[in-house]
């Protein structure tokens, strides 16, 4: 069977990768190729079934449960989904998109957690900075929430975070919601210039500013702004960006001669195109998206943040007010899915946890 996975292509070459560069490898990089390599596997335990109908046992490997496993994360993003039904606010959305400069990547790629955190605060402080301003909004209080991803469609490095943005801003001030424009959230150029600004502010609290590519200042940055439609299409359209690793198994075609073949979409076309990468070159890109360990690469704000004096409900009733807007909020958590045998249908009874380092929990009675 060909090798169509990125837990196979590093199962035959991170062994390799860690021989050759392991000495000014990252520790991050490290844990994460052996976590790839070990997981599903005995070394993270396991769990034991027995089928109700047939009797068969069937073992069943654990996951590592690292963030850049692909393996791990889909279960991740369908609850952190369901969370947010239950967040969601009424009335129009948007996507707010801050990249940074090519001239810049390199610096950041090098300086990454004291850039990423960089990169939240002056882009947050951007968003906060003109919803104040009562040309546009005149709120003192947005809500959003942002989503690091450091990735471009053939794994290149490319940083950059999204944000879903309801479309307005509380003002505490009169206690009420100031809607934006359903078509148009926050000017494009204002927003470039002022994420810019505070960067390079941050860049020269963490003495880093004098040892940046200089050409990265003198020109324009690029801010996205588009409308993403109602607070469940905004979620579902931002959910996929969420947990996402760089690359899926579902865009390996092949791996041949030592080469990785993947497909991968340009920039506003729909057409699959294919690259083929080396497979030293292929780790390279895949581990340089690797984010510093403990660092959250989702961040709220505002009166989406957890701990934010103004409820959402109150948020919630304020908009439907003002727009006769009505929402319904997901109480109900899904139920797992029952574990089904493969080889008869029936149900799968849990019983035995098998921990690493060989713990044993057994089901009750």
């Amino acid at each position: 069977m060909p090798m169509t996975t990125i837990k196979e292509i590093f199962e035959i070459y991170g062994p390799e990768y860690i021989r050759r560069f392991g000495d000014a490898m990252p520790n991050e990089h490290l844990k994460t190729i052996n976590a790839i390599i070990d997981c599903r596997t005995s070394y993270y335990g396991a769990t034991i079934y027995k089928c109700r109908t047939c009797n068969q046992i069937h073992i069943v490997y654990r996951s590592c449960g690292n963030r850049h496993c692909p393996n791990c994360q889909h279960h991740k993003t369908q609850l952190w989904i369901e969370k947010q039904m239950d967040r969601q606010l009424p009335g129009h959305h948007f996507m707010v998109t801050f990249t940074m400069p090519q001239e810049l990547r390199p610096f950041i790629r090098s300086h990454q957690r004291a850039c990423y955190s960089a990169m939240f605060k002056a882009s947050s402080e951007t968003l906060k900075k003109l919803s104040l301003d009562k040309k546009y909004m005149g709120g003192d209080l947005p809500g959003f929430f942002g989503v690091l991803h450091t990735w471009g469609r053939q794994l290149q490095y490319h940083p950059h975070i999204h944000y879903i943005v309801p479309g307005g801003a509380l003002s505490k001030q009169d206690g009420k919601w100031h809607p934006s424009r359903i078509d148009y959230y926050l000017p494009i150029k204002a927003m470039s210039k002022i994420f810019k600004a505070k960067f390079i502010d941050e860049m020269k609290k963490n003495d880093l500013y004098s040892k940046a590519p200089s050409n990265a200042w003198d020109k324009d940055w690029n801010v996205n702004s588009q409308s993403v439609g109602d607070g469940e299409r905004s979620i579902k359209y931002l959910a996929p960006y969420v947990f996402k690793v760089a690359i899926s198994d579902s865009r390996i075609i092949k791996v041949e001669d030592r080469t990785v073949f993947f497909k991968y979409k340009k920039s506003g076309s729909q057409r699959w195109r294919t690259i083929s990468l080396g497979a030293m070159e292929f780790l390279r890109r895949f581990l340089q998206h690797v984010l510093p360990t403990g660092f959250m690469k989702i961040r709220y704000y505002g009166f989406l943040n957890p701990n934010s004096s103004v409820s959402l409900d109150e948020i919630a009733a304020l908009i439907e007010r003002m727009f006769g807007l009505k929402v319904v909020r997901k109480k109900d958590v899904k139920p797992l899915p029952t574990p089904i045998c493969p080889d008869c249908g029936g149900v799968l009874e849990f019983c035995a946890l098998i921990l690493p380092f060989g713990a044993i929990h057994l089901a009750p009675g």
